[in-house]
């Protein structure tokens, strides 16, 4: 299980990149749907590292 949870989340990690390397492209401010999502993938990463810390 670990391995798929790892495997998880640097997919999460790698969207998370992607998202910001965007928003850092821009002149702007990112919108409000791009900080909720950075937000919320980062919530998801935290919960699979303590999952994955519980377990050892």
């Amino acid at each position: 299980m670990d391995e798929k949870l790892t495997a998880l989340s640097k997919r999460l990690k790698d969207e998370q990149r992607d998202l910001l390397l965007a928003a850092a492209e821009q002149n702007t401010i990112p919108s409000a749907s791009t900080i909720q999502r950075v937000a919320m993938l980062e919530l998801n990463i935290a919960a699979i590292e303590n999952t994955l810390a519980d377990e050892k």
